[in-house]
């Protein structure tokens, strides 16, 4: 038997997993038991210039682009920044009118899912 901690969603998993006799063919592990784990605590952003409303990114990824500046004002839907993520790119927007506060992130940024792309006042 064999133990891995698994994250699916968010989620920690403790899995055992057995391993099948061979017939011939690959063998094939089944999960004996999913047990959740206590999340850990998500780590702090860092600090950054104040801003009312915080724009993160909705998946992990590579920031292709950043489409706005510190003093820009932006409309609701407007698109602040653009993250490649599993060779797609998806578009992230601001989720209403404000003035851009700071831009917490560069073109070629690797950022995990919630990090904290733009802050609007």
């Amino acid at each position: 038997m064999k133990n891995y901690t698994i994250t699916v969603n968010g989620n920690v998993y403790d899995v055992t997993v057995e391993e099948g006799t061979s017939t011939g063919a690959s063998p094939v592990a089944r999960p004996v038991a999913a047990v959740p784990k206590a999340q850990a605590p998500a780590p702090a952003a860092p600090a950054t210039a104040s801003g009312a409303t915080k724009v993160t990114a909705p998946v992990g990824g590579k920031i292709l682009a950043v489409k706005v500046s510190a003093g820009q004002a932006v409309s609701r839907g407007d698109v602040v920044a653009v993250l490649e993520a599993m060779k797609m790119e998806n578009e992230v927007v601001a989720p209403e009118a404000g003035t851009v506060a700071s831009v917490n992130v560069s073109v070629g940024d690797m950022v995990e899912s919630g990090a904290v792309i733009v802050s609007l006042n």
